[in-house]
């Protein structure tokens, strides 16, 4: 068994925040897990009578689950460009039995995960803008309309138009970070939960009462001194407190 907490940060390999984010908290435990790890010997999940207990492979270590103290999700899902060491013929399977070993894995872990995955992502809830702002109104949060522009000679897909600046309330399980009115912080929370996550950035388009909603992510700024610190605290707290409520069962 290790001597210390392990916390993972699951992302692709060029996603420059989150190497920097592990980088600043090895010392704390952090490592980065990538859809390569995966391709090493030692994985395992299996469903039993007694549970489901599994194993994971980082930076060529082997994992318990029970060692495994917090995660952070920032894979949207694998993709072929990211296992060019497997043969090219082989990369779409393999991409698809990845993506579901993944779902299947991060759902069933005992420790905090944020951004736990949906069927359609594997870093929570990856809505496109217009179902946040659909989801917003429903909840009687003031909206924007949202308006997509394209040029047909470009052949791309529409672009929301967006909108700049505004006022960004992050939440961090129970925390929140960012000076805007409490009625808007419980209209965060409120889109929060909706969207069944911990972990969310929701940007109006100022700090006061009435202010519209503009836009959310799943993937806050963990460049971010203080939402890293936030996403750590939260990842320790939450472990130790689910500790002492099974020894108090």
């Amino acid at each position: 068994m290790t001597s210390r907490a392990t916390f993972l940060v699951v992302a692709n390999s060029w996603d420059a925040v989150s190497r920097s984010f592990v980088e600043r908290h090895r010392d704390g435990g952090v490592q980065l897990l990538t859809p390569r790890d995966l391709s090493r010997v030692g994985w395992s999940c299996s469903f039993g009578t007694m549970g489901v207990r599994s194993r994971a492979v980082v930076a060529g270590r082997l994992l318990e689950d029970r060692e495994i103290h917090g995660v952070l999700t920032r894979l949207p899902g694998v993709s072929e460009q990211e296992l060019l060491h497997i043969a090219a013929g082989d990369r779409t399977y393999v991409v698809a039995e990845m993506n579901a070993f993944l779902l299947a894995w991060l759902t069933t872990l005992p420790c905090p995960v944020l951004n736990r995955p949906t069927p359609r992502c594997l870093s929570g809830r990856w809505w496109r803008q217009e179902e946040w702002v659909r989801v917003a109104g429903h909840l009687g949060i003031p909206i924007l309309p949202v308006h997509r522009r394209i040029r047909l000679t470009q052949g791309r897909r529409p672009r929301a138009v967006s909108q700049p600046g505004g006022s960004t309330v992050t939440l961090i399980g129970r925390r929140h970070l960012g000076d805007a009115d409490p009625l808007l912080i419980v209209q965060a929370r409120h889109l929060a939960q909706a969207a069944g996550t911990d972990f969310l950035a929701v940007r109006f388009t100022g700090p006061s009462p009435g202010s519209a909603f503009v836009d959310a992510t799943p993937w806050p700024d963990i460049a971010d001194d203080v939402i890293g610190e936030a996403v750590m605290d939260y990842l320790v707290t939450a472990r130790t407190d689910g500790q002492e409520s099974q020894e108090a069962a």
